[in-house]
């Protein structure tokens, strides 16, 4: 009896009831290896490339240790999203919801003091997640123009200035971004996760080589320079795009949170890759390391210079990948409203067209503007992932579980207030110490 009473709570109770995973149509869904894959390769980039310069800002001992710390919490905050969205997808009977959305149906269910929020929750979240697409925009053009004036310096006399070498490639920059169809990219994907690879070995090659002795790197770095370290280590480790929509095309996405699934596994792989290969780059080459590791390469040396054109390809690829996020959610959610769902075909490709244009156009000035590459990386990560990947998921959680599933002792409430006043910090002293930093190189930079 005690179990037929048990069966019909549950089928009383709407929440049991429901379940979003049953209620995703998806034409084509990933295994769960594959989803591994996906999320491995999306996460690692330019960052890995760019923490060695942040452990100089972190000292080696606390670099090593920060970056396990940060890579912890960092899943640990995906973790509470990604769960937090399947209780909120029960509650609202949907089979998924997008971040904003999430972000905007939890301040309506959770505390009272959330709920003015509520109306604005998605633009702010959409603000973010499209300042993030083009600000990794940015980080690309600065990324391909300083890696290729590198080599060309070699062989232009006098050298040719990095603004210039911008503006070669805005054109370049606005053919790719105009590839309305992402199966067009899928072969040069393919292309550019082999270059990726051959880079992290090419740079083994040259960081094991002469290494100094390992006590001649500082443990701790200045204490000031933390903040630019933390927006490094923040851009290089988290990557909201990439898990949320991992998971949410999985053939089993129960198995994406499981004490050793996907998301678990995957992080811990990229943790110990960017750990291992910043503390090796910072050894190497200790102060003298760039805000790229291409860059400490022979400049004459051919290998090297190979390197850095084909990985420069590599990653102007992956612009048309990373800008397309940011045209989506200004096009769907806020042009096409305005220009109506009957406009004609041509109306709307004019104005996605013109997205994709002004895009390229912001971020080829904006680096024109700070073509500080390791600078750009820290400010980036700090403002934008403080909030999406700190902030944000501490708020859906404790909305998703409000009022009476937070624990003992409302032990999820005063978690959640902890992480949300941490993200908060390190999005505000960070971004005013990122800013105030590029604002001193502005200054050194133009007065020379």
């Amino acid at each position: 009896m005690a179990a037929d009473a048990s069966s019909r709570a549950r089928k009383d109770d709407p929440e049991e009831e429901y379940d979003p995973y049953l209620h995703r149509n998806l034409p084509s869904p990933n295994k769960s290896i594959e989803t591994l894959g996906h999320l491995i390769k999306g996460i690692i980039g330019t960052g890995i490339l760019a923490l060695p310069e942040g452990f100089k800002l972190a000292g080696m001992i606390n670099g090593i240790v920060s970056t396990i710390l940060i890579g912890l919490l960092s899943t640990y905050c995906l973790r509470i999203l990604v769960k937090s969205q399947y209780e909120l997808c029960k509650k609202k009977r949907v089979g998924l919801l997008t971040y904003p959305e999430s972000m905007e149906y939890a301040c309506e269910v959770g505390p009272k003091m959330f709920h003015g929020f509520a109306p604005y929750a998605g633009a702010i979240t959409n603000f973010f997640l499209v300042t993030f697409q083009v600000g990794t925009c940015c980080v690309y053009v600065v990324f391909v123009a300083v890696n290729i004036k590198y080599v060309g310096d070699e062989y232009t006399n006098p050298p040719i200035a990095l603004t210039y070498y911008i503006l070669m490639f805005t054109v370049p920059f606005l053919l790719i971004i105009m590839v309305r169809n992402l199966k067009h990219f899928a072969p040069f994907s393919i292309v550019a996760n082999l270059i990726t690879l051959l880079t992290i070995g090419v740079c083994g090659y040259y960081m094991f080589q002469d290494l100094p002795p390992f006590s001649s790197r500082p443990a701790f770095g200045k204490a000031g320079d933390y903040a630019l370290y933390f927006g490094t280590s923040l851009f290089s480790l988290q990557s909201i795009t990439v898990v949320t929509s991992a998971e949410n095309n999985m053939a089993n996405p129960r198995q994406f949170l499981t004490p050793f699934g996907v998301l678990n596994v995957g992080m811990a792989i990229v943790v110990v890759i960017y750990s291992f290969f910043a503390a090796s780059g910072y050894w190497k080459y200790g102060e003298d390391i760039k805000s790229s590791i291409t860059l400490n390469f022979p400049s004459s040396d051919a290998i090297a210079q190979s390197i850095r054109v084909l990985y420069s390809s590599a990653i102007f690829i992956s612009y048309g990948l990373q800008g397309i996020p940011a045209v989506y959610i200004i096009y769907h959610d806020y042009v096409l409203p305005r220009i109506g769902e009957d406009a004609t075909k041509q109306k709307k490709l004019t104005y996605e067209y013109g997205l994709r244009l002004g895009l390229v156009i912001i971020s080829i000035v904006l680096a024109m503007s700070v073509p500080l590459l390791g600078q750009i990386i820290s400010l980036v990560g700090v403002f934008c992932l403080s909030a999406l990947g700190i902030t944000f998921p501490a708020i859906i959680e404790m909305s998703a579980h409000w009022p009476d599933r937070l624990g003992p002792g409302r032990i999820c409430l005063w978690k959640d207030l902890f992480i949300i006043i941490f993200g908060l910090f390190g999005l505000i002293v960070g971004t005013y110490s990122c800013v105030y930093n590029i604002v001193q190189e502005l200054i050194v930079m133009y007065q020379k």
